[in-house]
């Protein structure tokens, strides 16, 4: 999702429309912000290499 025009704003706004979600005026610019911060750390976790013969596991058991 690393795209040179990736607009976080507009992608705030297109998934409440999407999900019929009121966001109030005085709350947007604090949801940006945080979605700026999960594509940050998404951007940090993806950029990770894994080795090709990592397979995914069905079930998770800690």
């Amino acid at each position: 999702m690393e795209g040179q025009g990736f607009d976080v704003g507009e992608y705030v706004e297109q998934m409440a429309l999407l999900l019929d979600l009121e966001i109030r005026d005085e709350y947007r610019d604090g949801v940006v912000a945080n979605f700026e911060r999960i594509k940050a750390i998404a951007n940090f976790v993806n950029e990770f290499p894994l080795a090709e013969e990592i397979e995914v596991a069905p079930i998770f058991e800690p």
